[in-house]
């Protein structure tokens, strides 16, 4: 889905209207993120979000994997698939799986770790742990009460923040903001902006790490941009910010295109993509999980083999405190298990 402009809005009437089933739905959902979940055996470090939408969990918890393997830790995905078929639990293979199957996050994850799919994160742990894991990173799920998670990282964009700052549907949050607040162990706020200042800085003066990071886009898919004129595309949360990535960078994105969050290309997309590219002389760019959608088992299908993937990795701007963030919350986390 893409969102409504109005979640954005500091005040609607479409919100102020919607405001009586919003109180129902973050009532229940903050009923049921007091329940206890299921407990690994392993510590859990959950990566999410407190409203719906992309802010850039994926690559949080690509570069959590990488720092968890330079402290000799064995991380494994463990991820609802959203969007994808398989109910699961089921270990996500290349060589076998498409978006379809999996989800086009998990399918891109795995491509430098272990990632496991269950609709029942709880049901997922025995095949997560089955992966020789030492550590599980739960992509998305801050809001499901289903597992018990040791850490709870929340990412969130400084230039969106939380939009309207209301529940679901007069708002884009998953659950009133106290409760979600009251569970986060630390704040990573992407990008520019001061739209999540009030947030990081209640969260400061409970004593809990806020951590600045951005985007930084991968060198080699800047090399393939340098002196071409782009059409962009995006199927993900937050299209906008794609695009203004690429420009930011250098790239010159002549025209862009965004479809709604997770959006399952048809090949007569792809074809108008192709041919309002070359009727231009343009070349097509999309994000990394747009291209794990148009991925069949055999590679990328061959409608797709011209469109250039912008690969970014998620850069902390002070590494040692993320270091020293997560080694703490592993020590706290095995010592509450050795405690029992």
């Amino acid at each position: 889905m893409r969102e409504p402009a109005f979640w954005l809005r500091p005040s609607s009437w479409i919100a102020s209207l919607l405001s009586p089933l919003a109180a129902l739905y973050g009532a229940v959902a903050a009923r049921r993120m007091r329940q206890s979940g299921a407990d690994a055996g392993i510590p859990v470090i959950c990566v999410g979000n407190y409203h719906v939408g992309g802010a850039g969990k994926t690559p949080t918890v690509l570069a959590l994997a990488k720092l968890l393997r330079e402290l000799d830790e064995r991380p494994v995905v463990l991820s609802r698939g959203y969007g994808g078929r398989l109910a699961g639990p089921v270990k996500v293979d290349r060589d076998s799986h498409t978006a379809a199957d999996v989800g086009d996050e998990p399918l891109m994850m795995a491509a430098t770790l272990p990632v496991v799919v269950s609709r029942d994160r709880a049901a997922g742990l025995a095949l997560a742990r089955a992966q020789d894991a030492s550590v599980i990173l739960m992509d998305d799920g801050f809001q499901n009460p289903s597992v018990l998670k040791d850490t709870c990282l929340i990412v969130i964009d400084g230039t969106r923040g939380v939009g309207n700052g209301r529940v679901i549907p007069a708002g884009p949050l998953r659950a009133p903001l106290s409760p979600q607040l009251a569970r986060t162990d630390a704040l990573i706020v992407v990008g520019e902006g001061n739209a999540a200042a009030k947030i990081a800085a209640d969260l400061a003066s409970r004593g809990k790490p806020v951590l600045s990071a951005h985007l930084k886009p991968d060198q080699a898919s800047l090399a393939a941009l340098r002196g071409t004129r782009t059409l962009a595309f995006a199927g993900i949360g937050d299209p906008a910010r794609f695009f203004n990535t690429l420009r930011s960078s250098g790239v010159n994105v002549v025209r862009s295109r965004a479809f709604g969050d997770h959006h399952a290309f048809t090949a007569d997309e792809i074809a108008q993509l192709t041919a309002d590219a070359k009727a231009d002389a343009l070349t097509l760019v999309t994000t990394e999980k747009d291209l794990a959608r148009l991925r069949d088992p055999q590679g990328i299908s061959s409608s797709a083999q011209a469109i250039v993937p912008f690969a970014v990795t998620m850069q902390f701007d002070d590494a040692a405190a993320l270091r020293r963030l997560v080694t703490d919350q592993l020590f706290k986390a095995r010592d509450r298990r050795l405690r029992r």
